[in-house]
């Protein structure tokens, strides 16, 4: 084997050296952001867990494992049914972000040739975004009460005689808030991914006898596919954490998993709230793991 040059040895080590400072300069970038992660985070969240596993009496917490908070939450049918009742608010809003949120963004982008026209009209979406959610999700109140604006109009048009009394304070005033909410949070991801569709693709499509629903079930839906599941993360976990909501809109006679958590930290009973919460992020990671499965949203991130 030929001899190492001595000019190649010294051309090798600056190389590793300034490799080996650009690796340095690397993790110490992402030091601060490691930091607030593992601070704000991560501790948290190791302490909830650990709060989970202590006892509790009606005047002080004992730092004691235990499994009593678990097998009470699990073993109690109203849990069960407060589970299920938050499984199947997110589910119905879901549906209803998905249908309006997928509608906007596909009028927005494909519909409104204009890029300022799209601009204009996508920050009009976000106005109410500009107050606060409570005052939006207490404007409904006057309005779907007993003497609200739409029981008044709809006497007024003949089409009922008496008030319609589930129009508030029940599972449909929930899920119309619910809705209100968090449809934006469907239509800007879903907007962002119609955005970057080529739209050759669609006039090839066109070209090629496609008829517009043909066109949107092949090529437009199956391109929206990972804007879509951002979307349904952003809902279905914001529903499943929502606990103001529910309290309001349904008058306190409906309850959610967070309803649950807020009823026990006000009974100071943080033991049994920190078990439901525990149980409410496995079940919140759970069913982000299962959508991941069918998109790869990297791509879009």
């Amino acid at each position: 084997m030929a001899p190492t040059a001595p000019g190649e040895k010294t051309g090798r080590a600056p190389g590793r050296r300034l490799a080996g400072n650009r690796h340095l300069v690397g993790w110490l970038e992402a030091l601060p952001l490691t930091v607030i992660l593992l601070t704000f985070l991560v501790l948290p969240i190791i302490t909830i867990v650990i709060v989970s596993f202590w006892q509790a009496t009606e005047f002080s917490i004992i730092p004691a494992f235990s499994f009593e908070n678990y097998e009470f939450l699990f073993g109690s049918s109203v849990a069960w049914r407060v589970f299920g009742a938050t499984f199947r608010y997110a589910a119905i809003a879901w549906v209803f972000c998905l249908v309006i949120g997928f509608t906007v963004a596909y009028y927005l982008a494909f519909h409104i040739r204009s890029q300022t026209m799209q601009v204009a009209l996508f920050l009009l979406c976000t106005i109410p975004f500009w107050t606060s959610n409570i005052i939006r999700m207490i404007s409904w109140i006057p309005f779907l009460g007993r003497n609200g604006i739409a029981n008044q109009t709809l006497i007024d048009l003949g089409l009922i005689d008496a008030p319609l009394e589930w129009l508030l304070y029940s599972d449909f005033s929930v899920i119309l808030a619910f809705v209100h909410l968090y449809t934006l949070f469907m239509v800007v991801p879903i907007f962002n991914t119609m955005m970057r569709i080529d739209k050759s693709l669609i006039e090839a499509a066109r070209d090629n006898g496609a008829t517009g629903f043909q066109t949107l079930r092949h090529v437009i839906i199956p391109l929206t596919k990972p804007g879509i599941m951002i979307g349904t993360i952003f809902v279905v976990t914001l529903v499943m954490g929502d606990f103001i909501t529910v309290r309001f809109m349904s008058g306190s006679q409906r309850a959610n998993v967070g309803r649950l958590i807020s009823n026990d930290i006000g009974l100071l009973q943080y033991p049994s709230a920190a078990a439901t919460a525990v149980v409410l992020l496995c079940t919140v990671l759970i069913t982000i793991g299962i959508l991941l499965r069918f998109v790869d949203i990297r791509k879009e991130l």
